[in-house]
Parts: C-alpha cells; sequence; structure tokens
C-alpha cells in the first residue's frame, strides 16, 4: 500500500511538474499579446475575451475564448512540442491555421473540426512537400507532391495515395501519365524512359499488364499482351530486332519506382482537447454512431462498391462510419464516387455478338498492324476504286498471316484500305493507340440504335471510337463518295461533318454465310466532362419529339427539334467559324446528294458565377484581343480537362467549344421550331458534329417524299430533294446559334 502511495505522489508531483514547464515553454514560444484573465463564471455568454490557460495534462493555449471554449484566434500548446495556432470554432480548430510537428514538419491551410480539411500544404522533416486538396487528413482530389529524393507527382489523390489520372515524374528524367489506383500505376497510362523509349498501355499494379506496345526512339514498336510472368507475353517484333519483352520488367522498370512519400507521426485531429462544456454533445453523437454502427454501415459501403463494376463514377467527397475500436474516433473508408452508369450494354461471354465482337477486334488488330508503304497524304485515283478491297481468311487454329483464336471460322474484308490508312494519318489518329482502344482488354458495348434503321452501335470502353453496323446500301454511298469525302477533310480541318476511320466486313463461313458491315468512327462525347444535355437536330417537326416527359429525361436521352428549349450563343469569332464551316459541310453534302443528316450537339453546364468570368477563346486557340479587357475566370474555377500532347488539340471547333445557352420556352400556337428566348442564361462547354451523312436521295427517299406529303406539310418532313434539305438544314442552325453579344 504504502509503495502505491509513493507512486501516486511522485506522478502527482511530476505532473504539477510538467504543467508548469508547459506554460513557461509556452510564454516563451508565444509572442507577446495584451490578455485579460477572466473567472469562467464571469463571463457572460457569447462574450468573447482573451486567455491564457494552463490546462490538463500539461496543454496550454492561449487567445479568444467564448462559451468555455477557444473560439476566434489562439494559439494550443503540447507537451510534447506539437503546436496550432489558427482559427477556433467552439473548441475546434476550424478555418485557415497552421500545425506543427516537434520534428519540424508543419501543416499550413484549411482545418474543419480539427481535421486537415480542404487546401493546405504539408511540409515534412525530410524534405518532402504537399500542396492540395485534403479531406479528414488525407490527400484528397488535387495536388502536387515533391518528393525529397527528386521525384514529383501532379494529379489526382484519394484516401492519401495516388488514384485517378496523374503524372510522375522521376529524378532521372522518366516519366509517367495515366492512371493510378491505391499508389500505383493502374489503368491506361503512358511511361517515357529518358532515353526516349516508350510504353503505352494497360497496367496493373504498378506493371504493364494486358495490351500495350513499346515503341522505340526511331519510330518502330512492338505491339502484344503483356505479363510480369512472361506466361501471357505474346505479340510481334519488328523485323531484324533481338529484344525480349520481359526485358522491361527486369531492367527498365528498376528505375522506375514510386516514391513511399513521409507518413505522419500523429494527426491534428487526434490532438483535439476533450474540453468539458463539449462533453454532453459528444455524449450525443456517441449514441449516434453507436446506432450507426449496429446498422452495419460498413456492409453499405461495401455493396455501393459492388455495384459499381461496369460503371463510370463522379467523385463526391468521402464515406465515414464508425470506427469500432476506437469509439472516439471516425474510421476512414476511401471515399467513393457516385454512379454514373455507362450507356449500352457489355459485350461479355454469353452475348449474343461475343463472337462478332471477337471477330471484329481480330480483324482490326490484323489491319492496323500490318506493314504497309509509306503514307503520303496525296493519294492516287486507284486507291479510291470499289474493287479495292482486301479478303483475309481467319480459320481458328490460325495461318500464315493470321493468329490462332477462340472464335469461329470467319473472312474480313478491308474496303479502300490506303484511303483510311491516311485518313487515321490526317486526322492525328496514332495506329497504336488505335488498336488499344478498340483490340484492348477491355469489351465492346452495345448501343441499341436511336433510330428507325435497325443499325447497332459499339462503344470501345474508353468511349473514343463508336462502330456501326451497316446496310448494303450504306456502304455503297461512302464507297462512292469517298474521293470527294477525302479532298473535304483534307481541305478543312475545323469540318464538322462524321470522320471516319475504317470500312470493314465480315463474313461468317458455313451455312449461314452472314456478312457483318461496319463502319468506325469518332465519337462525338468522348470527354472527361458529363454530357448534360443531348440533341439531335435536323430543322424539320413531323415525328421530332421523343415524346417522353421531363422527369423521364436523363442525360443519356437524345432530345430532338421539338425538344429544343436553348438558343446556343457563340462568342464572335467561334461564330464566324462556325458559319463558314456550316455552309462548306452543307455545300458538300449537297453535292453528293446527301439528305437526312443532322446536328448532334451535347453540352456540360459550367459551374462559373458569372458569364463574364468565362475565358474567351477563340478558334485558334488565343485570347480575343477585343475582349482583353474582359475579367478572366480564375484558376480556382475552372473546369480541369487533362491534356495529352501526343493526341488532338483539347479545343476547337465543335470540341470543348465555350458558349453560353439561352433558356427558351416554346408557345402553344406557335408553328416556330425555335421558342422565345427568356434571358435566362447559363455557361457551357459545346460538343457537335454533322452525323448520317451516308443517306441519299435514292428512290426509296423520292417515294417517302411522295406519300408523305400527301399526308403531311412537305416541308416538315425529313426526306427532301437534298437542295431542299441544306438550305431548310441551315437557315434552322443559323436560328438556334447565334454570336453572343
Amino acid at each position: 500500500m504504502s509503495k502505491k502511495l509513493g507512486f501516486r505522489k511522485a506522478l502527482e508531483s511530476r505532473l504539477k511538474k510538467s504543467q508548469v514547464a508547459a506554460k513557461k515553454k509556452a510564454i516563451s514560444i508565444f509572442t507577446a499579446m495584451s490578455v485579460a484573465h477572466v473567472d469562467d463564471e464571469d463571463q457572460s455568454p457569447g462574450e468573447v475575451c482573451h486567455v491564457e490557460k494552463a490546462l490538463p495534462k500539461g496543454d496550454f493555449y492561449t487567445g479568444q475564448w467564448s462559451d468555455n471554449l477557444p473560439h476566434g484566434e489562439g494559439k494550443y500548446l503540447w507537451p510534447d512540442g506539437c503546436m496550432y495556432v489558427g482559427e477556433w470554432f467552439k473548441g475546434k480548430m476550424m478555418g485557415k491555421g497552421k500545425f506543427s510537428w516537434p520534428s519540424g514538419a508543419t501543416y499550413e491551410g484549411d482545418f474543419k473540426s480539427g481535421y486537415m480539411d480542404g487546401k493546405g500544404t504539408y511540409t515534412g522533416f525530410s524534405g518532402d512537400t504537399y500542396k492540395g486538396s485534403w479531406v479528414m487528413n488525407f490527400k484528397q482530389g488535387e495536388g502536387i507532391y515533391s518528393y525529397a529524393n527528386g521525384d514529383r507527382y501532379e494529379g489526382q489523390w484519394r484516401g492519401g495515395l495516388q488514384d485517378g489520372h496523374g503524372k510522375y515524374l522521376w529524378k532521372n528524367g522518366n516519366h509517367y501519365t495515366g492512371q493510378w489506383r491505391n499508389g500505383l500505376m493502374s489503368g491506361n497510362g503512358t511511361l517515357i524512359w529518358s532515353n526516349g523509349n516508350k510504353y503505352d498501355g494497360s497496367w496493373e499494379d504498378g506493371f504493364p499488364r494486358g495490351n500495350g506496345n513499346f515503341r522505340w526512339p526511331d519510330g518502330s514498336f512492338y505491339v502484344g499482351t503483356w505479363g510480369k510472368d512472361g506466361k501471357d507475353q505474346s505479340g510481334s517484333l519488328p523485323n531484324n530486332l533481338d529484344w525480349d519483352p520481359q526485358q522491361m520488367f527486369l531492367e527498365d522498370l528498376k528505375d522506375c519506382k514510386v516514391c513511399p512519400g513521409e507518413k505522419l507521426s500523429i494527426l491534428p485531429s487526434q490532438k483535439m482537447p476533450n474540453w468539458p462544456a463539449m462533453a454532453k454533445k459528444n455524449e450525443g453523437r456517441q449514441r449516434r454512431l453507436s446506432k450507426l454502427h449496429n446498422h452495419s454501415s460498413s456492409s453499405v459501403v461495401n455493396d455501393v462498391f459492388a455495384a459499381s463494376e461496369g460503371n463510370s463514377w463522379v467523385d463526391d467527397g468521402a464515406v465515414w462510419i464508425p470506427d469500432p475500436e476506437n469509439s472516439d474516433t471516425r474510421a476512414f473508408r476511401p471515399p467513393f464516387k457516385k454512379m454514373v452508369k455507362k450507356q449500352g450494354q457489355t459485350i461479355s461471354k454469353g452475348h449474343k455478338n461475343y463472337e462478332l465482337m471477337l471477330n471484329l477486334q481480330l480483324g482490326i488488330r490484323h489491319s492496323v498492324g500490318r506493314p504497309g508503304p509509306a503514307i503520303s497524304l496525296d493519294l492516287k485515283p486507284s486507291a479510291f476504286d470499289p474493287k479495292e478491297k482486301v479478303w483475309t481468311k481467319f480459320p481458328p487454329e490460325g495461318s500464315k498471316h493470321t493468329p490462332p483464336h477462340q472464335s469461329c471460322d470467319f473472312k474480313w474484308k478491308d474496303y479502300c484500305p490506303l484511303v483510311f490508312r491516311t485518313l487515321r494519318k490526317l486526322f492525328n489518329v496514332d495506329a497504336a493507340d488505335y488498336m488499344l482502344s478498340i483490340c484492348g482488354n477491355d469489351a465492346l458495348r452495345e448501343l441499341s440504335s436511336p433510330g428507325k434503321s435497325g443499325m447497332f452501335f459499339y462503344l470501345t470502353n474508353d468511349d473514343r471510337y463508336m462502330i456501326k453496323t451497316m446496310k448494303k446500301a450504306e456502304v455503297q454511298v461512302l464507297i462512292r463518295m469517298l474521293p470527294a469525302y477525302y479532298s473535304h477533310v483534307r481541305s478543312f480541318q475545323n469540318t464538322l461533318v462524321t470522320k471516319f476511320y475504317g470500312l470493314h466486313c465480315v463474313k461468317l463461313t458455313g451455312s449461314a454465310q452472314k456478312k457483318v458491315r461496319f463502319v468506325i468512327m469518332e465519337n462525338l462525347f468522348c470527354t472527361h466532362y458529363a454530357i448534360h444535355r443531348r440533341f439531335d437536330l435536323k430543322g424539320s417537326s413531323h415525328g421530332r419529339t421523343t415524346c417522353k416527359p421531363e422527369s423521364e429525361v436523363d442525360p443519356t436521352t437524345t432530345l430532338k427539334d421539338l425538344d429544343l428549349n436553348y438558343i446556343f450563343r457563340l462568342q464572335k469569332l467561334w461564330f464566324q467559324e462556325f458559319c463558314r464551316q456550316v455552309e462548306r459541310d452543307c455545300d458538300f453534302l449537297e453535292q453528293e446528294r446527301i439528305m437526312d443528316y443532322s446536328l448532334l450537339i451535347g453540352f456540360h453546364f459550367r459551374e462559373v458565377s458569372s458569364p463574364n468570368a468565362m475565358e474567351v477563346v477563340t478558334p485558334t486557340g488565343h485570347q480575343d484581343p477585343e475582349n482583353e479587357g474582359t475579367p478572366q475566370q480564375s484558376e480556382a474555377s475552372k473546369d480541369q480537362l487533362p491534356v495529352d500532347p501526343s493526341r488532338s488539340p483539347s479545343t476547337r471547333l465543335g470540341v470543348n467549344t465555350p458558349a453560353r445557352v439561352e433558356k427558351t420556352i416554346r408557345k402553344q400556337d406557335s408553328e416556330a421550331l425555335v421558342g422565345e428566348p427568356t434571358g435566362v442564361f447559363s455557361d457551357v462547354i459545346l460538343f457537335f458534329g454533322i452525323i448520317d451523312i451516308l443517306q441519299d436521295y435514292d428512290i426509296t427517299k423520292k417515294l417517302e417524299h411522295a406519300y408523305k406529303s400527301m399526308q403531311y406539310d412537305p416541308t416538315s418532313i425529313s426526306a427532301v430533294d437534298p437542295k431542299q434539305y441544306s438550305k431548310r438544314f441551315r437557315d434552322f442552325i443559323f436560328k438556334v446559334f447565334v454570336e453572343d453579344a
């Protein structure tokens, strides 16, 4: 008993000494300030005073005080040397502040309820620095990390690790740009070594896995399937090259290890004092957390993640659930994202068109990877000859020119291969990227046709390319107009007509002898922006409505002319270029006897507080000199779109085009297609192009025109003479698009 009493007295004595020492230390560190020593009982409710308080356990606080809690500006020192200087709200570190550790590390930025949360900069004791977004003590959102060893990462974070799109630059000059998951390179990405070698393709847990290509500085490249253990490795090497793909795993990636970075020894939220005045609030909070834990909220989070397969996600903050091992804290679960279901049905094994997809991918890989002559943009007339087509047999066991495969026996046809190879070069489509998008690990997605043709559309998993099945008549129209089309798109870089990349046919052998023709083209809505509304506009009124109530219209619904309730306002230079290009494109289509085409429009609403705050970008990518005095949008409020320098410019006519939309109202008794302006504006990013350009005015359309003209107003129907169609289309489009005053 005497030993216990002696120990207790020694502990009390040590505690008193530590309190006195902490107070002396705090007074020596804090700058001198005029304070009033106030007794808690004498303070009126809501009154703010300045105090100096030596607290239990050796803590010390000086600053503004209200209702028995720190409130306002204040400084707090812990006995272990940690210190917080900044704003307080009802006893919690809240607002702008600076937290310093005994090691010399500091965090300066936003705090919420004691957590590093918002924008802030961490400077480590070893020399590491992170500047960017935080959520509840974790790096979350956009941020830049400069490592003490000279490495640097710029990009997205999630739960304290690199996650999303980002760029890592090693001190030795190597750099990776692409997708990350849990702090490792995972997804699609490009690694470029300082010696000029380049790998572009799929990654998994920091290593190449799946389809990818390795490119040398001289332009030669190896395309194949990659795997760390070498078992799944397959591909073909360039001629006369003695190189083992496993060399990349064994040697090249040794200098590309991601630095783990500095770990925090203790978090500011773990240092939060438990003020007596907050005890009652904490009791209620613990009861709520206990109830939440009893309802197995962690399983709810797991269910959300389990439901995510096959969908894209939009950042929506973090998920917080009780920590069963410590009732005083909230456990962090990685922030999940709102599920935004991708359009279409994934073509997986068992799907009725699974074998067709495999055939298509095998054929594309063969066509694009086949060696060919050096490409010149000046093509000979013979390249456009309708007889210029190449048939290739694909037996399941393989052949001299084709690999063995698990699909059925089929034949593959390339129409005018040299023309489409040249078109891809003209449109800046890299051959290896093209193959990866269509023939990579990820399956295509099938969309049922939104029109009446009964044709099907397929989207690549990265949304870059759309594949459409075609009727024989449409193939004949495209082959017929191919010389004029090539001349047109070569002459006008900003053309709005559909970009075609390949025309092919799959013919199944055996009794079926089924032929499936399809064209590969640009997907207008391949963007990191969410497309909030989309319209298909022809300038006609008969049958041009979706007949859907507003409650059933979602971002994937394609609305039509009678559904249109906006006017699109373009800045002066954009509008002038738009008008010129619509005139050129319509002239071309009219000369080729094409009709029934439409302008497909999609737009993303921007969250900008003032219309004047939007940056004025011209068709050339520079600021309009006439608007140099216009206030520019702040960096913090701009929509960020990652730019890949190896691909086409991120902003051009019809792609990422800045604009304003004005809401319109259609009067019930009015026959006009364009409603009355309301003066309600929104800033948007526009995507648009002229689609469905393979319908000529043949005998079928002439009969359709004659038949419908007897029942409806001839000006309201789609099937009209190409010249009349072109005039009506232009007149309508130039009412929908106007110059922004």
